[in-house]
């Protein structure tokens, strides 16, 4: 019997929601787990690197979109090899289409936290693993925070409203819908 294929977990949320929190703790629950924060594969970027802050602009969403297929390209090539894998980073619906004829041999999981505003900008504020002021950061957690209220996602993501649960409250409630 072969053994059945890793999962592939797609994290996304708000600055501030616990993505690469979430994920590093879901990871650790696996024998094999990689992360992937997308916004560690934009920082290769060595000269010409484009910021979403504090606008958005063309150059940032060509690098974002290379960040897009190199993550699938690095979740392809770690889950091949056995490992669980879980991609962060702020993704819409949209975006997160790419993914799925990619990682289509995988069991892939679409993941939305989405805290409560103040709970997001309140944890924004008390995070010390950002290397600049992450105040810059509140006005783009305000308005993709109420882009992904807004948003009706589809019937493959799964929404958590991690406002009141604990780190690990939010990990067990991710491996349960893994099933």
């Amino acid at each position: 019997m072969q053994p059945s294929p890793p999962p592939i977990f797609l994290i996304s949320g708000p600055p501030g929601a616990g993505k690469s929190s979430v994920a590093r703790a879901l990871l650790e629950r696996f024998e094999f787990g990689v992360h992937l924060p997308l916004d560690d594969l934009r920082e290769f970027v060595v000269s010409g690197m484009a910021h979403p802050v504090p606008t958005l602009t063309p150059e940032f969403g060509r690098q974002y979109r290379l960040s897009l297929e190199a993550g699938i390209l690095l979740a392809r090539l770690y889950a091949g090899a056995g490992f669980a894998v879980a991609i962060d980073n702020v993704v819409s619906v949209d975006d997160a289409r790419v993914f799925d004829a990619a990682v289509e041999d995988y069991p892939f999981h679409k993941i939305l936290l989405l805290p409560r505003l103040e709970t997001a900008l309140e944890r924004n504020r008390t995070r010390s693993n950002k290397s600049f002021d992450t105040s810059v950061l509140e006005g783009i957690i305000r308005s993709i925070h109420h882009e992904h209220s807004a948003q009706t996602f589809e019937a493959d993501w799964t929404v958590l409203d991690t406002s009141v649960w604990s780190l690990e409250e939010t990990v067990n409630w991710v491996l349960e819908l893994q099933g």
